[in-house]
């Protein structure tokens, strides 16, 4: 048995696609293996069979105060419902299979967080009802480039968490598929975005490309609105990325963080092949942001 987790999680964190040679953004092999992706590096670990070990009092207490299980539970049952909502409006076989299959993923995702939850007994807000989306192709990118920025900051503050202690190994071990997961997401999206822009006709990309900017805006917007929220929480002031690192480490600081998410997307998506396109503007922004940050001085 643990042969074939050893073997199942290889595997989806290594592909390469069988035909070679150069590939360019929007060919027929580059959309081989951006319907390919997924499916092919799929893990199939189960939810209910998931070992949420026994934590001690302290890690309990840390894990609980955590005030991120209601925004990361809700935010996985709006990504699911929206990546399905957009593959409802794809003809397309292949690509329809890829989408319906990564809002699958999504859902999985929410049932783990809601089965961590439940064994640690973390109270949550009810479910929202959520509409389905008006433009669905919006919906979508808003979904896809969210996580490629908070995939990039839960990479550093995850690995923060294993090496600190904060988190304990075991729990670690039993929550790691699902951090891999959202990487395959992202390198999904990345490769749709720049398949769809090199296949559309011309005279749309101007349109999609002011629909690109208009997301990013509205990603700002509403991580600000996410921040005000979770400062009216009972914990007090939650913003997961600033208060989140500080409770891992006495050792931590900007500086520290940021070369970590570097290391770690970096690592993450190795296993793939190279002739994906990664996402990079996380990346960029944070080696830009590193130029004016030292890191702090540790005082003896």
């Amino acid at each position: 048995m643990d042969d074939a987790i050893a073997t199942a999680d290889f595997n989806a964190r290594h592909w390469n696609f069988p035909q070679t040679g150069n590939i360019q953004a929007g060919d027929a092999t580059h959309y081989g293996m951006l319907t390919r992706l997924l499916i092919e590096t799929y893990n199939p670990y189960k939810p209910a069979v998931l070992n949420w070990p026994k934590l001690e009092p302290d890690a309990l207490a840390r894990i609980t105060s955590l005030p991120i299980w209601d925004i990361a539970v809700q935010t996985e049952i709006k990504a699911s419902m929206r990546i399905e909502a957009f593959a409802a409006t794809i003809k397309d076989p292949d690509l329809k299979a890829a989408l319906l299959h990564m809002a699958r993923e999504e859902a999985r995702h929410k049932d783990v967080l809601s089965r961590l939850v439940a064994a640690y007994d973390i109270p949550l807000k009810p479910d929202e009802v959520y509409k389905q989306p008006r433009d669905p192709e919006w919906a979508f990118m808003v979904t896809g480039y969210s996580e490629c920025v908070d995939s990039f900051f839960a990479y550093g503050l995850f690995e923060m968490a294993r090496r600190s202690g904060y988190f304990p190994p075991e729990l670690v071990e039993t929550f790691e598929p699902v951090v891999q997961e959202e990487g395959r997401h992202i390198l999904f999206f990345t490769n749709w975005i720049a398949w769809h822009k090199a296949t559309m006709p011309l005279w749309r990309r101007p349109y999609f490309f002011c629909k690109i900017i208009a997301v990013w805006l509205f990603l700002i917007y509403e991580r600000i609105g996410i921040a005000k929220d979770v400062d009216g929480l009972e914990n007090g002031d939650a913003n997961f990325t600033v208060n989140g690192s500080k409770a891992l480490a006495d050792e931590m600081d900007p500086a520290t963080l940021i070369d970590i998410c570097l290391e770690e997307d970096k690592k993450r998506m190795s296993g793939y092949d190279p002739r994906l396109l990664r996402p990079t503007t996380m990346p960029k922004l944070a080696r830009f942001a590193r130029l004016f940050i030292r890191p702090k001085k540790r005082t003896v």
